[in-house]
């Protein structure tokens, strides 16, 4: 992803996804898949930062199942404190 704009950018608040074309060359043919990058950035002493993690295509079903999971038990842990 070197040099490389993402072909598709989608951003809430301070997280991004960005899509990417990426090739490979696997026995002689050039194979052409696409990836994910997930983007959360903060601000922290006047100063910004940011962390980032590739996603395959598989990768996402199970990063959009655990983030619920996770919202899920946030939430109910939340009511039964109150």
């Amino acid at each position: 992803m070197v040099n490389q704009k993402p072909i598709a950018k989608f951003r809430s608040g301070t997280i991004e996804c960005a899509i990417w074309k990426n090739e490979k060359e696997r026995d002689g043919m050039v194979l052409e898949y696409k990836t994910a990058s997930l983007r959360k950035s903060w601000k922290q002493d006047d100063q910004w930062h940011d962390a980032t993690i590739q996603l395959r295509r598989n990768d996402i079903q199970k990063v959009i199942l655990v983030l619920q999971k996770a919202q899920e038990s946030l939430l109910l842990d939340g009511e039964s404190n109150e």
